[in-house]
């Protein structure tokens, strides 16, 4: 064959080869994954701190321990309210011209998956203490203290953020921790990191291998008294309150033998967890997780008479319908919450 013998057609032939298998499994497969799966109605780009955590989160190797992708199985339903989609992932642009896209789903799943932790949890507080040494608000993590995106100050300014981190995890050191640009940054990273709801138009994946649901000794129960409380605390409340309930001194306040708890005044408890809470100088800001949660009257019931019977509490307990009339009416009255 005269092409052998010929290196400029030789070249030629296996340039133009390589183009064309490059076009055909790599380029026209790419284009046709764009045009379609457009982003999500709602979705918008990375900007300002959140686009500056990004790289951050990329620098501090996250990834290697964190996935951000809601896998089809039940047991992510904790992740997510649905399965991850390709248009989830259609919004994120090149890193930079030399950089190509980070999607930064994963593959390894050694701390929980971040998709919706934006969500899941919210607080900057809880974030940059966890930052600062994440075994202060769980005492089983593994995951490594990030002290160096943080500074020990004696008199911060005004407007450094200031860390309530408790004695104990101080170590000895005097002062107050302030938290850096980059901590901040990282922090806004994090919060933005939300599952975006799909159009009404959209089913959504069902997750696959559900469990069956085990009859139990109480199968005639009424079905607020089946949500499990303990379950939705664990999950969305102990991270600050603690599962002693004690929370943390100067951080997060305790639930045992709270008064609030203990007290007759529902609402005040119902519009806490819908609507989060300000009003203690002394402790972080409570995020509304009962509104970013979608919580209904049955779930908010049940983590009330969950934190109403434990860890000494004795308090009356109450029922879904009572919570829903107090739901709908701070609903009704709170309009901009």
């Amino acid at each position: 064959m005269n092409i052998f013998n010929n290196h400029t057609k030789l070249y030629t032939t296996a340039a133009i080869m390589y183009f064309v298998l490059t076009f055909f499994t790599a380029i026209k497969p790419a284009l046709d994954n764009q045009q379609n799966n457009g982003p999500l109605p709602g979705t918008k780009p990375l900007s300002g701190d959140a686009l500056a955590g990004k790289m951050v989160y990329i620098a501090e190797g996250c990834v290697a321990c964190h996935t951000q992708q809601v896998r089809n199985v039940d047991m992510d339903k904790m992740f997510g309210t649905r399965p991850g989609i390709p248009s989830d992932y259609a919004n994120i642009g090149r890193t930079s011209v030399w950089q190509n896209t980070a999607t930064l789903m994963g593959t390894e799943r050694t701390g929980p998956d971040l998709t919706d932790v934006g969500n899941r949890q919210p607080s900057k507080e809880w974030n940059l203490l966890h930052l600062y040494n994440p075994r202060s608000v769980v005492a089983q993590s593994i995951m490594p203290s990030y002290k160096w995106l943080f500074e020990i100050k004696e008199n911060p300014s005004k407007n450094d953020v200031i860390v309530n981190v408790p004695a104990e995890f101080m170590h000895g050191k005097t002062g107050k921790v302030v938290a850096t640009k980059k901590a901040l940054q990282l922090v806004a990273y994090l919060q933005s990191l939300k599952q975006t709801p799909l159009p009404e138009s959209i089913k959504p994946y069902e997750f696959l291998y559900k469990q069956e649901k085990k009859v139990t000794a109480n199968a005639g129960a009424s079905e607020e008294e089946t949500v499990d409380g303990k379950a939705l605390f664990t999950a969305n409340c102990q991270s600050c309150h603690q599962a002693n309930g004690e929370g943390l001194k100067g951080a997060f306040p305790s639930l045992k033998g709270s008064p609030i708890v203990l007290g007759d005044d529902l609402k005040l408890i119902v519009d806490i967890i819908m609507n989060g809470y300000d009003a203690r100088p002394e402790f972080a800001v409570m995020t509304p997780v009962g509104t970013s949660m979608n919580f209904d009257e049955k779930q908010v019931a049940a983590i009330i008479n969950y934190i109403k019977t434990s860890w000494g509490n004795d308090a009356k307990k109450t029922k879904a319908d009572e919570v829903k009339e107090i739901i709908e009416f701070i609903k009704t009255n709170n309009p901009a919450k």
